[in-house]
């Protein structure tokens, strides 16, 4: 077949496969120290419209410690420096963010495509940085082609057919659904999760409160997220019952949406109610939430982090945060030993090793509250009558000492790490 069918293969020391939050945020450090860096990212481009929304003070020291924050801060977001929880006819203020220990103390709202592009950017300005859009990882390759041995870098369909990249490191930042984990049959320990996720957009007002609030009652829950011309809602069902949803209709969907956030009837651009912009189910995306993670994130030359190794629950926002968190440990840990990688001096087996032993505790431990609030969670959504705030959540609402503690928690993390690689 012709070379434009067979593409050269492609030589690298460190291949990321997929180009979200963590692949994006590592292959900009490695690339940064001076490391030969391939990305391949399936799709065309970075939009998706469920994507993380939520940059928290954490990730912005990040981006102040590589001297980026100035130049982020400039593409167009929100800032949330507070947060609460609308239960029945009350507000409950429960996160505080001024205070927390780092340079920007506030949640940046920005749609991740733009956080992805933005890290493109600035990635691009090391010509050791090669990003491939539209190259859909298919499967791993092994050493002497014999399965289960060394990984030696990853096959790929592109648009100019199928590929082959070989690297002395791959590392997997591919999802949940990875195909990296699926190809070195890691064994992956699901947690029972209780709820689902309906995932649609209706237009926002400049009347409309300015910052995303979560809203609990009457069996029905959801968070708005403000993407200044529409509010993108998270609307939280029980797990297994969309099906009961469609059976139910439109009407009642629409009922459950305006009685539990009123301020939604008021009429949109076209004068009406806009609940009613939601006309067809094909509107609304369904999002399996999902808590587990990898026994083992390692195997002799390939790496797995982010959601690859361990999927978060939405709730708190966080999982785009413990990626990066990921990603930057990982930099830390690698940036030396590759250094000196070559195809017959591949990273160790312990260093990688390292970096799971470094990050897991703290992703185990986030896991753990998310199921916690889960528990929280369903008992709103299984009471069909007035909901009432549990007591922890009235004492926390009551005390700015306890919502400043929070807001620390959920800007910093379990486990807030810092760039330590150099700067080639």
């Amino acid at each position: 077949m012709s070379a434009a069918t067979h593409p050269a293969p492609l030589h690298t020391t460190c291949c990321i496969v997929g180009g979200g939050p963590a692949g994006m945020v590592l292959g900009l450090l490695l690339a940064r120290a001076g490391i030969d860096v391939t990305v391949l990212e399936k799709h065309a481009d970075f939009f998706r419209d469920f994507r993380g929304d939520t940059i928290h003070p954490a990730t912005l020291e990040i981006l102040h410690e590589l001297g980026l924050l100035d130049a982020f801060l400039q593409v167009p977001h929100e800032k949330i420096v507070s947060m609460g929880l609308v239960i029945g006819d009350r507000t409950y203020p429960l996160v505080d963010l001024s205070q927390v220990p780092t340079t920007a103390k506030f949640i940046a709202l920005m749609p991740q495509w733009d956080f992805l592009d933005f890290l493109a950017a600035q990635a691009r300005h090391y010509p050791n940085f090669h990003l491939y859009m539209e190259h859909e990882v298919t499967g791993l390759l092994h050493e002497n082609g014999k399965a289960g041995s060394r990984t030696i870098g990853v096959t790929a369909q592109t648009p100019s057919g199928p590929i082959a990249v070989h690297a002395p490191l791959t590392v997997g930042c591919d999802g949940r659904h990875a195909t990296t984990t699926a190809a070195a049959h890691f064994d992956i320990i699901e947690q029972g999760v209780p709820i689902d996720v309906l995932w649609f957009r209706v237009s926002r007002l400049p009347t409309d409160p300015e910052n995303a609030l979560g809203y609990f009652n009457f069996g029905t829950a959801c968070v708005l997220i403000d993407r200044q011309t529409y509010w993108q809602i998270a609307f939280l069902i029980r797990k297994g019952s969309f099906a009961d949803i469609q059976a139910a209709g439109l009407d009642a969907l629409r009922q459950r949406l305006a009685r539990l956030v009123p301020f939604l009837t008021a009429p949109g651009p076209d004068g009406q109610s806009r609940i009613d912009e939601i006309t067809d189910f094909a509107q609304l995306k369904l999002l399996t939430v999902q808590i587990n993670h990898l026994l083992r994130w390692h195997a002799p030359g390939l790496l797995c982090i982010g959601d690859a190794a361990h999927a978060m629950s939405p709730v708190g926002g966080i999982g785009i945060n413990i990626a990066i968190q990921d990603a930057v440990a990982a930099a830390n840990i690698l940036a030396k030993p590759l250094s000196v990688a070559t195809m017959s001096r591949p990273v160790p087996q312990g260093t990688l090793a390292a970096v799971q032993g470094h990050r897991a505790f703290a992703v185990r431990l986030t896991q753990f509250f998310q199921a916690q609030a889960h528990r929280i969670l369903i008992r709103a959504l299984n009471n069909p009558g007035p909901f009432h705030a549990p007591a922890i959540l009235r004492f926390l609402s009551n005390s700015p000492t306890l919502r400043r503690f929070v807001g620390r928690a959920i800007g910093l993390g379990v486990q807030p790490e810092h760039v330590h690689t150099p700067k080639a």
